[in-house]
């Protein structure tokens, strides 16, 4: 095949590849919240939300994640992620997470907020360190208060 002919083609391939929506890494220690504008450096209280069309918005803490999106009109998002409190750095799916409130768990935004990726280590956590776990729905009704 002619050079003239692939390269529109592989052009064509690698723009669409582009365009779909996946998580970022986080660069701990220089990477800014995008809600508090405070320097993102705890691996275990991170979260990121990821539009539909691929732009992603890093943040220090899940509350400062949930406070952005309470502030924003209804809308679908590719990916809402928590750092899992258990693997430091690992992302997990923030609307299938269990949270952990718990004043022995200072988070960076005084939250003491933890995300787990089952209810059973939540459960686990909670029974050492104290505390209320809640589903999703149950910690964005609870920010609301």
């Amino acid at each position: 095949m002619k050079l003239s002919k692939l390269l529109p083609a592989l052009v064509l391939a690698l723009s669409a590849a582009s365009c779909t929506p996946s998580p970022k890494p986080i660069a701990y220690g220089s990477d800014a919240c995008h809600y508090c504008k405070m320097t993102i450096v705890d691996q275990q209280h991170a979260a990121e939300v990821v539009t539909t069309k691929g732009k992603a918005f890093k943040f220090d803490a899940i509350e400062c994640m949930v406070n952005y999106l309470d502030k924003q009109e209804a809308q679908e998002y590719a990916f809402l992620l928590a750092n899992d409190y258990e693997n430091p750095g690992e992302w997990i799916p923030a609307e299938a997470s269990y949270y952990l409130i718990s004043q022995a768990i200072p988070s960076p935004m005084g939250a003491y907020l933890s995300a787990f990726e089952t209810r059973q280590r939540a459960q686990a956590v909670q029974s050492e360190k104290g505390g209320e776990v809640l589903d999703w729905k149950g910690l964005r009704a609870y920010m609301k208060k």
